[in-house]
């Protein structure tokens, strides 16, 4: 949320606190003043010149929230710069004008909250409220804000009890309103028996937290409500109370925050680093700027965690680009709001959606029901016409069986008018084909005769035709015979050449047969006598190995302890190369 959206929610109060009549209107000297007060506070030069010519008076009457803003944007608005002004000064002021009119408290002094802690958390509500007008804070944001305020205080909250009474007060609108909410905390239903004092103190701190952005601010407890600093020129401890923001380290001289000693700006450049104890100071930690580095002492380990935590997480938001945690968080819960009605709004269409089917699943079986009863009326129907329809073909079959038999009597002596007739047919047709079969004898004879007169003629030319034929054939037959008698002869001589030949031939094959027969013989005593020459090969090479052994025996005659050695190159190994030659040429 940005700083005109939180400034805009805060005039909205004044300017509806304003409008007395509630006609969404406010006189133009109300907002004159009203505007000039705005200046003061947000420390923004006065412009009489503009303020007097926008609100002169005239006859237009009252201004509407929508004819103030062109003013309020140009010349207020945009003239704001963050940090030039005390943002509490200007919520105080339009809590006064808004608070006259709405607030109220109880008249008997038995309210839970003061004046003071009811602007406070006027200020929390409208930081947690939706950027909706009229202004309302949603459930969920009311039940965070009392819880926070609960913690504080170290009691729990009635989660179920505020479900109720939200379920009761935010029906229509979304949410409560401010003036709701403050009557809710000072009825006293969530926070009874607490005293007021507590409930200051609590709200006072959520307040630092969340409005101040306030990370850690030291509390008096017991002995240890503050931190030692060690100064830079005297270097002497001090005790100050110490409030931490996301971009600032603030420390006051006292809790009160009214005497404001210094402060420590933080960036993502500085660090914390936890020191050993010296000096006489115990828990000691510092924080490193730039341009500087600050010793704090706290009063035990605990503290020192909780703000050595606390700085890093203020370093860390500086380094992400985070100017406020709890917007960053309300943000973040917004979003979830969002999503969760997001899911909700799915699951209500997904719902709906359902009942839908489940109502067309309905209306299609009471159409299915309707179409079963149609279905039956409709078989109903169909057997009553088929009964019928089998009635009617039954009188319909016997008179078709009445018809048949008057056909088939009738047909019965046209047949027998048809035999009749036939046989009066037949005698003609045969009469007829007798008459055929004469005349087509006749013309058969008729032209056999001149056919046969040709014949004859034919037969006279082809006779003397062939008479002249048989006259050539006679005298080539005659000259055939003569050159047949030729040949036969000449064939008879080459005939007995020929078998004279045969005869030759026949007389070298047999002896070339014979031949042949003697030459097996040969071959096969040949090979008898390889065989016995091989065999006494073998046995002359076994009888010279014999001897060679033997004679290696006695050339080297054994002696005690020696070991026996086959030694081969002596006796008849000379007379090998002459066995092998030997082989070779008996082979």
């Amino acid at each position: 949320m940005d700083l005109r959206a939180e400034l805009l929610k805060s005039i909205w109060y004044a300017f509806t606190a304003l409008d007395v009549e509630k006609s969404g209107k406010v006189s133009k000297s109300q907002l004159k003043v009203l505007s000039h007060n705005l200046y003061t506070v947000l420390c923004i030069p006065h412009d009489p010149v503009a303020l007097e010519e926008h609100f002169r008076d005239d006859d237009d009457g009252p201004v509407s929230s929508q004819g103030y803003m062109p003013y309020l944007n140009k010349y207020i608005l945009d003239k704001v710069e963050e940090g030039a002004f005390v943002k509490e000064n200007f919520d105080e002021l339009c809590w006064t004008l808004t608070a006259k009119k709405n607030y109220k408290s109880d008249r008997n002094g038995n309210s839970v909250i003061s004046h003071q802690d009811a602007f406070k958390l006027w200020c929390l509500f409208n930081f947690l409220s939706e950027d909706k007008y009229p202004l309302v804070m949603v459930p969920d944001e009311v039940e965070y804000l009392l819880k926070k305020i609960c913690t504080a205080m170290n009691v729990e909250l009635n989660s179920c009890e505020l479900d109720d009474y939200l379920s009761q007060e935010s029906q229509g609108q979304g949410g409560l309103t401010v003036w709701q909410f403050l009557d809710m905390v000072n009825s006293g239903r969530f926070l009874r028996g607490i005293e007021q004092e507590a409930v200051s103190m609590a709200v006072e701190e959520v307040y630092q937290e969340i409005i101040e952005d306030v990370l850690k601010q030291a509390r008096t407890m017991l002995s240890w409500g503050y931190l030692w600093k060690k100064g830079q020129l005297r270097r002497n401890w001090s005790e100050r109370w110490f409030t931490l923001k996301p971009n600032v380290l603030s420390y006051y001289m006292s809790e009160e925050r009214k005497e404001k000693k210094g402060s420590i700006t933080l960036d993502k450049h500085c660090c914390v680093e936890v020191l050993p104890d010296r000096d006489g100071k115990r828990c000691m930690f510092c924080v490193k700027t730039s341009s500087r580095t600050y010793e704090m002492s706290a009063s035990d380990t605990r503290q020192r965690q909780e703000w050595t935590l606390a700085i890093q997480t203020a370093i860390r938001l500086q380094a992400e680009g985070k100017k406020s945690l709890h917007k960053d968080l309300k943000q973040k819960r917004r979003e979830q709001r969002e999503q969760r009605e997001q899911r909700k709004a799915a699951k209500e269409e997904e719902t709906q959606r359902l009942k839908q089917l489940q109502e067309e699943k309905e209306r299609k079986l009471q159409e299915l029901e309707l179409l079963k009863e149609a279905q039956r009326q409709a078989e109903i129907l169909l057997q009553e016409e088929e009964q019928r329809r089998r009635q009617q073909h039954e009188e319909m079959q016997r008179t078709l069986e009445i018809q048949l038999r008057e056909a088939e009597q009738a047909r019965a002596s046209m047949q027998a008018e048809m035999v009749l007739k036939e046989a009066e047919a037949e005698r003609q047709r045969k009469r007829i084909l007798e008459l055929e079969d004469m005349q087509e004898r006749l013309q058969e004879a008729l032209q056999q005769e001149v056919k046969a007169r040709q014949d004859e003629e034919a037969v006279r030319y082809a006779q003397a035709r062939l008479l002249a034929e048989e006259e050539e054939k006679l005298k080539q037959l005659m000259k055939l015979k003569e050159e047949q008698e030729e040949y036969i002869i000449k064939t008879q001589r080459e005939k007995q050449v020929l078998k004279q030949e045969m005869e030759n031939k026949n007389k070298c094959l047999e002896e070339a047969q014979k031949q042949l027969e003697e030459v097996r013989v040969n071959r096969q005593r040949v090979d008898q006598d390889v065989m016995a020459a091989q065999k006494k090969l073998r046995q002359a090479s076994t009888n010279v190995k014999h001897w060679n052994v033997q004679m290696n025996r006695l050339m080297h005659p054994i002696e005690p302890g020696d070991k026996r050695t086959n030694v081969s190159g002596g006796g008849f190994a000379g007379y090998q190369p002459l066995l092998s030659q030997r082989d070779s040429s008996l082979k």
